[in-house]
């Protein structure tokens, strides 16, 4: 008996994750996230999926991250009556992104049309607040270490990958056959999170290849906010940090803290303006052990920052002239409170925008990193003479080495290795390095690709 692979998503760009297993009748689908960045896979979001959603018998997701999860609620919404099965943080989690996400795009479709900048008449959601808050009725959560099996036939169990609350790498067993997604590895050594746990053993392996071909920037990402806070502080300026609201904004809140208490910063006034932050930082109190933070280090809202709920409160941000830090999603500059920030801060040099993670091509983030002097916002052009700045040492996500360094916990060569989730770049070179290093065989699947596990 073999199982068939079709990689769904998640190959040639780092979202949109979706891998198909098929056999004995049975379909699964691991991660079932949205597309983001560059138009033609946006577009991917609003065609059919390849498989008919009413075909699938259950979902698993290695994390909450909406290019992994952000799908559901269309797929719900579109047959799927099987479970989602994920860890409990990641459940969690979701309960806030999805909903969110959900809201997001009804009042994005909302502001087009009141604006009337869309193509679209009228611009639509993908799906509503309504539609993802259905969804999570089909979650059924797993602790890590635990085995659940589905349908008689295949064992699941979770291990720690670290990069945020709840993130797993996924080992199934389908019949004796080993298959292991690495889903999105995190750092050794990180502030927050735990380091990802080993995994010994696969006959095939997915990993994942964000970071394939770079290397973090080994500088402490306090000396780097002290220096950057400081002189936007004396320029008169304000910091807008487009975050990732589930761990990149918690990781920040952490160190702002530790340098106000160290008197390493001056004592401005910190926003957390994002409610899917917000809710997102509470979950991190009710997961202790999870990650390294005591519960009193999980009262940002005590401690480093102001959370803002209110948008005539979120409104107030850019109309104070006072110098401030805004913490603010979403993270790539898709969406989000963070735009209006953008729009009213990105003009004037004074200021700084400083992004901290991964910023996938064709996104906003991505085009400002890379030095564009004016982005598009809301259907207008807006002028960018505000200092950019990136913390690329605060990712969340394994760079080469660490991923070579989880690598190497395999006690024998897997059959294949599948080098899944990075640009084409940086997944040809970890392709190349692992055939190198650890002389493994492996490949870098296409969109859509079918591949027989014999």
């Amino acid at each position: 008996m073999s199982v068939k692979l079709t990689f769904l998503g998640g190959v040639g760009t780092v979202t949109g994750s979706k891998y198909l297993l098929e056999a004995e009748g049975l379909k699964i689908l691991v991660d079932c996230g949205l597309f983001q960045g560059y138009k033609q896979l946006r577009l991917r979001n609003w065609g059919p999926l390849p498989v008919d959603p009413k075909s699938i018998d259950a979902v698993i997701l290695t994390h909450a991250h909406l290019d992994h999860s952000g799908y559901v609620p269309l797929l719900v919404r579109n047959g799927f009556k099987g479970p989602v099965i994920s860890t409990e943080a990641t459940r969690d989690l979701c309960a806030i992104l999805l909903p969110d996400s959900g809201f997001l795009q009804e009042k994005d479709a909302d502001f087009a049309n009141r604006h009337g900048f869309s193509k679209h008449h009228p611009a639509l959601p993908l799906y509503t607040r309504k539609d993802a808050e259905l969804s999570l009725e089909r979650f059924r959560p797993v602790g890590f270490g635990a085995q659940k099996k589905l349908f008689d036939k295949v064992d699941v169990r979770f291990r720690g990958a670290g990069h945020i609350l709840g993130a797993s790498t996924v080992e199934l067993d389908w019949n004796g056959r080993k298959i292991v997604f690495s889903g999105d590895l995190g750092r050794y050594g990180d502030g927050m999170m735990l380091d990802p746990e080993p995994v010994r053993h696969a006959d095939y392996l997915l990993v994942e290849s964000t970071y394939g071909n770079r290397l973090h920037e080994q500088e402490d990402p306090e000396d780097v906010l002290a220096k950057v806070i400081t002189e936007t502080a004396g320029r008169g300026g304000t910091i807008v940090i487009p975050a990732f609201a589930v761990g990149r904004a918690q990781l920040l809140l952490f160190h702002i803290q530790r340098l106000k208490d160290a008197g390493r910063i001056p004592d401005l006034p910190v926003f957390l303006d994002s409610p899917m932050a917000v809710s997102a930082s509470e979950v991190y109190r009710g997961h202790l052990g999870e990650h390294r933070l005591t519960a009193e280090e999980c009262n940002w809202s005590g401690n480093a920052a102001r959370y803002v709920q209110d948008v005539e409160e979120s409104k107030d941000l850019d109309r104070n002239r006072m110098p401030k830090v805004i913490v603010s999603a979403s993270g790539m500059a898709t969406g989000g409170r963070v735009l209006h920030h953008l729009k009213h801060y990105a003009t004037d040099h004074r200021n700084t925008i400083l992004f901290a993670g991964y910023q996938a091509g064709g996104t906003r983030g991505a085009a400002l990193v890379a030095g564009a002097t004016s982005v598009k916002i809301h259907g207008s052009q807006i002028p960018v003479r505000a200092q950019v700045g990136s913390l690329q040492m605060l990712s969340a996500h394994a760079d080469a080495d660490e991923i070579m360094r989880w690598l190497g916990n395999f006690q024998a060569p897997p059959k294949l290795t599948f080098v899944t989730h990075g640009e084409p770049d940086a997944a040809d070179a970890l392709r190349h390095r692992i055939e190198s290093d650890l002389h493994w065989s492996c490949h870098v699947p296409d969109y859509r690709e079918e591949i027989e596990l014999a």
